[in-house]
């Protein structure tokens, strides 16, 4: 059925369906690993140190953490202490993009119509906002930024072929973005891209699928908070590293109650004990997946 148009995705270099039959991904990051682990919603210095803490005591590698509040929203001493801590635990960290639609004046993203909008720019202005505070989070040494805007992936991208940003910062993709099918993962690699997040609720045929279109790492949730779905996809995550290597999974938010709250030092210490019980599983019923070791050399180390 509908051969004619699976065909022709299939000459554009996507799967003509969702991949039913889960293939195993034979690529990898390039230090050779399959996955890394992900912590999102870091939002506060003293949830990240007790965050790595934890892990530490836990024995388990944190490889990446993000910010989601909004650069615009810390001090510059804060920023200085993010890119610090994560310096020296050689962990990646993005932080986002702070101008986004929810913190704009628009009464449209508050109806029901809004979620359309997403975290997206409205107008040229929140754009060249946002742009500004890329490049002061830069000047202050972030070098993973997370954004939420297609165009304004595009034109940040366009920044770094110029030089105007450094060539080692790196664009994370969010979920809040909405995307979720092959072309339009393709799409976003070809504007930039250096991973990308799906929406939430990807089932696995249509991760394997996603894979089968990019080369960029996928970010994808093993758990989600209440606020945006509050699934937890523990004994899901093996086949995530099988079939979508490389893959960030991206574990930790189940324990809070929304996307972009203000974190505690004791949601650190809970993301950290979630992120246990994901690397336990992958290591069990996956064994011979690796993850990467700290300070890998092609992560958006701070500087």
């Amino acid at each position: 059925m509908f051969d004619r148009t699976r065909a022709f995705l299939r000459k554009l270099g996507l799967p003509g369906s969702d991949a039913w039959d889960l293939p195993t991904s034979n690529m990898r990051f390039p230090d050779g690993a399959h996955f890394r682990i992900e912590v999102p919603t870091v939002n506060s210095v003293e949830a990240l140190r007790a965050l790595l803490d934890t892990a530490k005591d836990l024995g388990i590698t944190i490889n990446r953490v993000d910010d989601t509040y909004g650069m615009m929203r810390y001090t510059a001493k804060e920023i200085k202490e993010f890119v610090a801590i994560c310096k020296d635990n050689g962990i990646e960290l993005n932080m986002s993009v702070g101008p986004r639609a929810t913190y704009d004046t628009s009464a449209t993203v508050l109806s029901p119509q809004g979620v359309r909008i997403g975290y997206r720019l409205r107008g040229t202005e929140q754009l060249v906002r946002a742009i500004e505070d890329v490049l002061r989070g830069v000047e202050l040494g972030v070098r993973g930024i997370l954004v939420y805007d297609e165009g304004m992936l595009w034109v940040l991208n366009e920044m770094r072929k110029a030089g105007e940003l450094p060539q080692n910062v790196k664009f994370k993709v969010s979920a809040h973005c909405g995307h979720a099918n092959p072309a339009s993962f393709k799409l976003l690699e070809q504007l930039g891209a250096d991973s990308i997040n799906p929406v939430r609720d990807m089932q696995l045929p249509m991760i394997a699928a996603l894979r089968q279109a990019v080369k960029v790492p996928l970010d994808v949730h093993t758990d989600n908070p209440p606020g945006s779905g509050g699934f937890i996809r523990t004994f899901e995550a093996p086949e995530m590293v099988r079939i979508a290597a490389p893959i960030h999974l991206k574990t930790g938010n189940s324990v809070v109650s929304a996307h972009g709250i203000k974190t505690t030092a004791q949601n650190g210490r809970d993301m950290a004990y979630q992120a246990a019980i994901v690397v336990e599983f992958v290591k069990r019923y996956y064994p011979e997946a690796v993850q990467s070791k700290p300070g890998a050399s092609d992560m958006a180390i701070p500087e």
